[in-house]
């Protein structure tokens, strides 16, 4: 499902901000070498992070599911001075690639790398985060929600992507479409759990914007 037309699609995009031409880049080898590039946030979205972390100015990002690395550079450009980010990833196969795209960046000494199961690697990490971007396995989004939680300092934003699901959630729930289920059930979550306040935004897949309270 298409949420807004093409056309207008390409009008907010060409009002939003240039793409940095680092991440031009990073978008272009994306779609040439790597699969399921529809995963990568892309323009738009991409200046959606850009702005919003700006506006937090976060001394620490932590990422649930780096991808190609593209998000995780879009959020970057609002990190504070000597601030840090942790990224979560369990496809080594994409790790150099990441890399490589962090290391042309101005963070990529900032840039934590985590490869494996995120819900193995979240109990180690000990700090507090300013933002939260959860972009990873749909299954286990409540999960990450409820380990993420008490990892937050107060007033940190936690977004979730992927939470309109191609318009599947306004669909008729096929008993065994799991994934779809789970969305279901983790949006009402955010809706209602009194330790945030949330805003779901139709932006690309739909982006919720939550802030721990």
């Amino acid at each position: 499902m298409h949420f807004l037309s093409d056309e207008l699609d390409t009008y907010v995009t060409v009002h939003s901000q240039d793409e940095p031409e680092l991440l031009a880049q990073l978008n272009k080898e994306t779609h040439q070498k790597i699969l399921a590039p529809r995963m990568l946030s892309g323009h738009f979205q991409g200046r959606v992070l850009s702005m919003l972390s700006k506006i937090i100015h976060p001394k620490t990002i932590l990422e649930i599911g780096t991808y190609t690395g593209y998000a995780t550079l879009c959020m970057a450009e609002g990190l504070a001075a000597n601030g840090t980010i942790d990224t979560i990833d369990n496809e080594e196969e994409l790790a150099d690639f990441q890399r490589k795209y962090f290391n042309k960046s101005s963070w990529g000494k900032q840039i934590t790398q985590h490869l494996g199961d995120g819900l193995d690697i979240l109990p180690t990490l000990t700090k507090k985060y300013d933002l939260v971007f959860i972009d990873a396995d749909k299954e286990n989004y409540i999960n990450y929600f409820h380990l993420v939680v008490p990892m937050m300092n107060q007033g940190g934003i936690i977004l979730s992507d992927n939470v309109l699901w191609s318009g599947k959630v306004l669909e008729e729930l096929n008993p065994k479409d799991i994934t779809t289920k789970i969305l279901l059930d983790y949006n009402l979550i955010l809706k209602t759990d009194v330790r945030v306040e949330t805003v779901l935004l139709p932006i690309r897949d739909g982006l919720t914007v939550s802030r721990v309270r």
